[in-house]
């Protein structure tokens, strides 16, 4: 990829023309998205011109916008070289990365001081996972530095997702022989008695967030075999109680409806050679009215124990689609 000096067009100092040629082609048509859609979502953004000629991209407008848009850009195609796929997200991930307010009142952005940013992958047999925020990165260096963790945030901040990618990559290297998932069976409206099937059918929809992780890092015959010979288990909160858990990576996902009683029992489960993570968004716990959350209760507990790891993920980790950043940031600013 190589680049062209910026031009002034028209004799006009403000309005110039600067250009991106692309080695790679396959890669550029990827970059630009569907109909150039990235493009499109760039050029609104920063009120710059990008138009594609070939294997070339050609840049009008202000000196500013034609940088920020080269550079965001660019970490995308280097991120397509080095062999990862570019999702929707990335787009709107790179702009957040790149770009703050400077106020509530004032429209300007600024480059985010990047120097400190170092890049972790996740490899697992199907897929390679790559952290896509500062906040994400801080929360896997923490997975793979301390046998409990704690991850804590809204929605969409791959909390559960990295937490089982981690889990999988340590089975698959064989620093632990088997994987376990738990979480609160938690009651909305409808007794579990009175929903059909055995417990397994009754708990399942409960699961279902994990069996969908675990999907997108290994192929559903081989899961289905692991699962058989219980070296990846997945079953509610409750069954964890009387057992330790040894040589054994294990997560609590949607720990904010544990309760402290169950907290505590899952956490003494703890055994030789295992990691633990427990993950949660305090701000969504289902449990009944003057019923005290376990991860709310043990974060306050355990926060200042050295070889314990807490990460906070917030609306700037969210990498769903960007309206979920908005709508959690929307409804955090009426809570505080």
């Amino acid at each position: 990829m190589t680049t062209n000096s910026i031009e002034p067009l028209w004799g006009d100092p403000h309005i110039e023309r600067n250009v991106l040629v692309f080695s790679n082609n396959r890669f550029l048509i990827d970059l630009c998205g569907v109909y150039d859609k990235n493009l499109a979502e760039l050029e609104q953004k920063l009120s710059v011109q990008i138009l594609r000629r070939g294997n070339q991209l050609a840049f009008y407008g202000k000196t500013e916008a034609i940088n920020e848009a080269k550079a965001i850009l660019t970490e995308l195609y280097q991120r397509l070289e080095g062999g990862l796929d570019l999702e929707p997200a990335d787009l709107d991930r790179a702009m957040r990365k790149f770009y703050c307010e400077r106020s509530k009142n004032e429209k300007s952005i600024n480059r985010l001081d990047n120097s400190n940013v170092s890049y972790i992958e996740i490899k697992t047999r199907k897929k390679t996972v790559e952290p896509r925020t500062a906040g994400q990165r801080e929360y896997v260096k923490s997975l793979l530095n301390h046998e409990l963790s704690f991850g804590i945030g809204p929605a969409g901040t791959g909390k559960t997702y990295l937490a089982v990618a981690v889990a999988v990559a340590k089975f698959n290297s064989g620093e632990v022989d088997r994987i376990i998932f738990s979480r609160p069976a938690v009651e909305a409206g409808e007794k579990l008695g009175y929903l059909p099937g055995d417990m397994k059918e009754k708990v399942d929809p409960y699961m279902q967030p994990l069996y969908d992780a675990l999907y997108d890092f290994i192929p559903e015959r081989q899961l289905s075999k692991l699962m058989e010979e219980k070296k990846i288990e997945i079953a509610p909160l409750a069954f964890m109680r009387g057992r330790t858990l040894s040589h054994s990576f294990v997560v609590l996902d949607e720990a904010q409806n544990a309760t402290s009683m169950q907290m505590k029992m899952f956490l003494t489960r703890l055994g030789e050679g295992s990691r633990m993570v427990i993950t949660g968004d305090i701000s969504q716990i289902d449990l009944p009215r003057g019923t005290t959350s376990g991860l709310y209760e043990a974060q306050k507990l355990l926060e200042n124990i050295p070889d314990i790891g807490f990460s906070y993920l917030t609306s700037k980790d969210v990498v769903r689609h960007r309206l979920v950043a908005a709508i959690i940031k929307a409804y955090a600013d009426v809570t505080e």
